[in-house]
């Protein structure tokens, strides 16, 4: 299969990218792929769509993500239309062009629809991703699955959720990632609760949610397929991210330490209660983080961390991905 990568920029990915590993085993198993950044992409006309892309067709001297990297960017990039590819797999993160290029995810989306209506399978589905492009897409789901949360940018409205959730709540961006602005308040921080928000809002919308007691163990990212979880010699892909003492971001790149994973039925049951609405949506791949008896954020774009689950367990998460996309480009 032809199956094409599309990335914020090919000089921003990185080795221990999940991208990268599921890059790197659609090669070992005989496929093409092709590295498609936010910027590549053509409309020629309503049946022609193309993009400049960075294609690797053999393994050659190619033994690990790095070698895969270092070839992709020395690789020119080639103008090709979108109905070459099997398979689109969008893998950016808007976030991380939301004040340098603001246009460029609507634009891979856009250029994503058309591609799937010209007959390419897209995933996720880019008309999902619309309405998923922040973390009011969490609210589409039951609630008891998620904390309390409010959505303003309102200094009052932060306030006075905060009193109600017995002065301690958490506040991140809407649109955010990499757990960047991030901040736990309570009644000994109130007296920077105003700047926190002005800091916070100078990019949008800010979220406030309740505060878990549980996150204080961590959060875990499981990964689903299609509306399942990925399992693989009876073990689940997740990863028990453990934050260091002092800080509340459970991001591993912020200094959180990976550990594996205890999957109880209660955790499968909280998950059973979004997988269906997640494949109905067109969600193929999906990274939950679920804190305690509650799912704090579902990321659509390009959940990481599955190099460390399958590290972590002890098994190969990727080849069961390929196998699956393999049935699914067919």
């Amino acid at each position: 299969m032809n199956i094409a990568f599309i990335i914020n920029q090919t000089h921003k990915e990185a080795a221990s990218f999940t991208t990268t590993l599921l890059a790197l085993r659609a090669l070992q198993r005989g496929h093409s792929i092709y590295y498609i950044g936010l910027a590549d992409f053509v409309y020629l006309d309503e049946t022609k769509v193309a993009a400049h892309a960075r294609a690797v067709h053999h393994l050659d001297t190619i033994d690990d993500t790095q070698q895969l990297l270092d070839v992709l960017r020395d690789t020119p990039k080639k103008r090709i239309l979108v109905q070459e590819f099997d398979i689109m797999w969008l893998r950016f993160d808007p976030v991380l062009d939301m004040i340098g290029r603001p246009w460029a995810a609507s634009m891979g989306l856009q250029f994503a629809e058309m591609a799937q209506k010209l007959g390419v399978q897209v995933l996720n589905d880019p008309r999902a991703l619309v309405d998923a492009e922040n973390k009011l897409y969490l609210e589409n789901f039951p609630e008891e699955i998620r904390p309390r949360t409010i959505v303003t940018r309102s200094y009052d409205d932060v306030k006075q959720f905060l009193e109600q959730q017995g002065q301690q709540i958490i506040l991140k961006p809407l649109k955010g990632s990499g757990g960047k602005n991030v901040f736990l308040v309570n009644q000994h921080e109130i007296k920077n609760l105003k700047q926190i928000v002005e800091v916070i809002c100078r990019d949008g919308y800010l979220i406030a949610q309740e505060y878990l007691p549980a996150a204080q163990q961590g959060d875990i990212r499981f990964f689903l397929l299609n509306g399942r979880p990925i399992v693989v010699d009876g073990k689940y892909a997740s990863v028990n991210r453990v934050q260091p003492s002092g800080e509340i971001r459970s991001n591993i790149h912020q200094g959180a330490k990976a550990q594996a994973a205890i999957i109880t039925p209660e955790i499968l049951q909280l998950v059973e209660k979004v997988a269906l609405k997640l494949k109905n949506d067109g969600m193929y791949f999906v990274g939950l983080d679920i804190v305690g008896d509650k799912i704090m954020e579902i990321n659509v774009f390009s959940p990481g961390a599955l190099p460390q689950a399958s590290e972590l367990n002890g098994v190969d998460y990727t080849t069961a991905i390929l196998e699956d996309l393999e049935r699914l480009g067919k």
